[in-house]
């Protein structure tokens, strides 16, 4: 069972699971849905939510249609919606003892390295003290030219920077079908599927509810997204209480299964940069300790060459200049000049600030 072997998973959570049809806030299935989540984390998985609601809820407060509202005025109200939503889930989560924290993405964030590898930090960092991020996009500054216009796309994305062996999409419908089941009896549930064709790109036909912008096709190109990075990804029912619980017990949903490794899908994230901006030379301890896997630490870079920022590609070379690895650097070259050959304990004596103590972390780099 994918759920099982996963430590890190991603939820997706429609807006029509939050808020019925009547403009009601589902309170007991955000409770049961709770239930689920505190199982998951009791079972030492890592989770993140995202949730789409934001401008549902702001709807629901100001008395408002969604159908009719333009962009700017949408903003305005997802700003006022976002503190309804972190409540709701705040005050039921923590009924059972989780906690949670906020983070708002744009897609901006997500396809500018930079900012992905700082989000993934942010990620990294919120498991350790034991929260539950909660991602939402941006709506209040979000403009129609970034923005994602649905959360399915978003979660996918958010998957892939976290490393996330599992993405579950909660939906109204129990998976992909061979034709639309909302107008067609004779259809059939795919419970699998290895490769999205041109057949599985037909049969994914658009249904879009009041509250949800997002369909069958948004969902489809987040299952390729999720293919290429290594995670596998669920499409299911999210309507019935314990959600998670039914996918865990009947698997009656649709899985899409990657094409390769997540640590094939880092290594190919990381080695499709254009072109390094710049190279370490490290010292043969350093270069030992690479090649067992560790992380690059200032006290073994003998040399910076070339200018670059955090998150900026670089070449890792030995002494003979020899290409040796490739990586994200955790510093500019800037700092890495203040802090070369020191201890890590130093690092936030010298350059006067708290920051990492890897250079290039063991997770975002390759040997080449």
């Amino acid at each position: 069972m994918h759920l099982e072997n996963s430590k890190i998973i991603v939820i997706k959570i429609g807006s029509s699971l939050l808020i019925d049809n009547n403009k009601k806030i589902r309170r007991k299935w955000l409770s049961e849905f709770s239930k689920d989540i505190k199982k998951l984390l009791n079972q030492n998985k890592k989770i993140i939510i995202v949730s789409s609601g934001a401008i549902a809820m702001g709807c629901k407060k100001l008395n408002l249609s969604k159908k009719n509202l333009k962009l700017d005025k949408s903003q305005a109200v997802a700003s006022i919606g976002q503190i309804e939503l972190m409540n709701l889930f705040s005050e039921t989560f923590l009924k059972f003892k989780i906690n949670i924290s906020q983070i708002l993405l744009t897609l901006e964030d997500t396809e500018q390295r930079r900012r992905a590898l700082n989000a993934k930090r942010t990620f990294e960092n919120l498991f350790q003290l034991g929260f539950v991020p909660i991602v939402n996009e941006n709506d209040s500054i979000a403009t129609s030219e970034i923005k994602y216009g649905d959360n399915d796309r978003l979660a996918s994305r958010v998957a892939q920077i976290s490393g996330a062996d599992s993405l579950i999409l909660l939906s109204d419908v129990d998976g992909l079908y061979t034709k639309n089941p909302k107008i067609n009896k004779n259809t059939e549930l795919l419970k699998e599927v290895k490769s999205i064709n041109k057949n599985i790109e037909q049969i994914a036909t658009k249904s879009v509810n009041e509250h949800g912008t997002g369909g069958m096709k948004t969902k489809i190109d987040a299952a390729k997204i999720c293919q290429l990075s290594g995670c596998v990804m669920a499409i299911a029912n999210g309507l019935p209480l314990r959600p998670i619980k039914k996918i865990i017990d009947k698997n009656n949903c649709t899985w899409f299964l990657p094409k390769i490794s997540k640590l094939d899908a880092r290594k190919k994230w990381i080695i499709s940069s254009i072109s390094p901006k710049g190279k370490l030379v490290i010292d043969d301890g350093a270069k030992q300790a690479l090649s067992k896997g560790k992380s690059l630490l200032a006290a073994g870079v003998k040399k910076v060459l070339g200018e670059f920022n955090k998150g900026d590609h670089i070449k890792i070379v030995d002494k003979d200049h020899k290409e040796f690895a490739r990586g994200l650097s955790s510093f500019t070259s800037d700092e890495i000049l203040k802090i070369i050959g020191r201890h890590s304990s130093e690092i936030a004596g010298l350059l006067g600030y708290i920051s990492k103590s890897e250079v290039v972390h063991k997770d975002d780099m390759v040997e080449v």
